[in-house]
């Protein structure tokens, strides 16, 4: 049975028995994907309209923290985000992402998770949501996009998600200059990106984390 884990910075993730893996850090899943994904991801990527796609939905911290960080700057977000697995409400409702995500944070985090599954929905004046369930390995996936939030379970937990064939198909829907962001920086990691036409930097990473992988489709 999951378990909900404080981690070090206040705030909330999750305990997957079976796979011996969290969603996010246990040293801040908060200051994780604010520096993951935030600061070397939606902050640093200068297209407008701003088309993202994420690997994994999970709690929908990412969605929550990429549309509060860009609320000031009149810039249209469509967030595409895929996964298997989606978390019962009855799990979501007992994590602390809203209250950490500042003032707003709440009232963002349940129009995320109150919003409908297969369609682009409102969030705020300029971020708008489309969650899909199906599976990035099987299930054809549709669009382009300035950026990619590859949030998958580890390497080591979940390699049919890190394969050849995936970043293939990521590498696909990846606009020419656009960012692939992941907290992994694995030497296979940086072959296939490689492999599959991305220019990649080691970035400096979150806490408990040495570096993490920017990758830039040329």
């Amino acid at each position: 049975m999951n378990k909900i884990i404080t981690t070090s910075d206040g705030s909330h993730t999750i305990y997957v028995p079976e796979l011996d893996e969290h969603y996010h850090s246990i040293h801040g899943a908060v200051q994780e994907s604010s520096l993951v994904y935030i600061k070397n991801g939606s902050e640093f990527c200068d297209a407008d309209p701003l088309n993202i796609f994420e690997v994994g939905f999970g709690t929908g911290l990412n969605a929550l923290l990429t549309a509060i960080s860009d609320s000031d700057k009149s810039r249209l977000i469509y967030y595409t985000s895929i996964e298997k697995y989606p978390l019962p409400i009855s799990v979501i409702k007992k994590l602390n992402h809203g209250a950490c995500a500042g003032e707003t944070g709440k009232h963002i985090f349940d129009k995320i998770h109150n919003s409908k599954w297969g369609l682009f929905e409102k969030i705020t004046e300029y971020f708008y949501l489309k969650k899909i369930k199906c599976d990035l390995i099987t299930d054809k996936i549709e669009g382009k996009f300035d950026l990619i939030y590859f949030d998958a379970f580890g390497p080591d937990k979940q390699p049919d998600m890190w394969t050849r064939g995936v970043f293939e198909k990521i590498s696909g829907i990846t606009l020419s200059g656009g960012l692939f962001l992941t907290y992994s920086a694995k030497g296979e990691i940086k072959r296939l990106l490689k492999a599959n036409g991305f220019k990649v930097v080691m970035l400096h990473g979150p806490p408990g984390k040495r570096e993490m992988i920017r990758a830039t489709k040329m």
